[in-house]
């Protein structure tokens, strides 16, 4: 399914839409927020995740699922739900399998609903290439950064859970073999909102990558 507009429709073109994904710590939430300086409509999976697990319905599934310790004050608590799933890969599993289709009809409604004067949208999908959702976009845009850096930036994340993390997660490189635009982001974040603005007019005006 991509944005493109059916063929023979008297309607407005589709809003474009660009997946937004990257290596772990690479930046990108900061592409995110400069794509929505840039005049994007923005959209974050991660952000609709956390929305869920604050959710009723997602609450009573997880303590069913492991109990009350999960939600000691009513409200799930994330640091013990992101402990649990790093030590039994099976529950994370199931808890992706849980929450994925949710993430996925809030995505779908958000899309329905954007502006069609709005000139592009862009959804982050930390995930976008390992789950296949890059037919759904009609590009695809993969942050990068150099491993130093990376780790510099995970900061009081650590380098564990970086590891951790990338471990279930294709290569930069990979990632980047796969995307439509790879964007680097070594620099400063105006550097990064540049590079940004080149790869939207691109999309903008149909033309391909260099």
């Amino acid at each position: 399914m991509t944005a493109a507009q059916s063929e023979g429709s008297a309607e407005a073109p589709a809003v474009p839409v660009v997946g937004l994904t990257g290596a772990v710590a690479a930046g990108k939430s900061e592409a995110l927020a400069a794509l929505g300086r840039l005049g994007a409509a923005t959209l974050s999976s991660d952000a609709i995740v956390h929305e869920l697990l604050e959710t009723e319905r997602v609450r009573d599934l997880l303590v069913e699922r492991w109990g009350e310790h999960v939600a000691p004050d009513g409200s799930i608590d994330r640091s013990r739900v992101g402990k649990l799933v790093f030590e039994r890969p099976e529950e994370l599993e199931w808890l992706e399998s849980t929450l994925h289709p949710l993430v996925g009809e809030r995505t779908l409604t958000w899309r329905s609903r954007l502006d069609p004067a709005t000139p592009l949208a862009a959804i982050e999908v930390p995930l976008l290439f390992e789950v296949g959702l890059e037919a759904a976009f009609d590009a695809t845009i993969c942050v990068i950064a150099a491993d130093d850096m990376r780790v510099e930036r995970a900061g009081a994340r650590g380098t564990l859970e970086l590891e951790a993390r990338a471990g279930r997660q294709l290569s930069q490189e990979e990632k980047a073999a796969r995307a439509t635009y790879v964007v680097r982001n070594d620099g400063s974040i105006p550097e990064l909102e540049a590079a940004l603005a080149d790869v939207v007019t691109d999309i903008r005006q149909g033309r391909s990558p260099a």
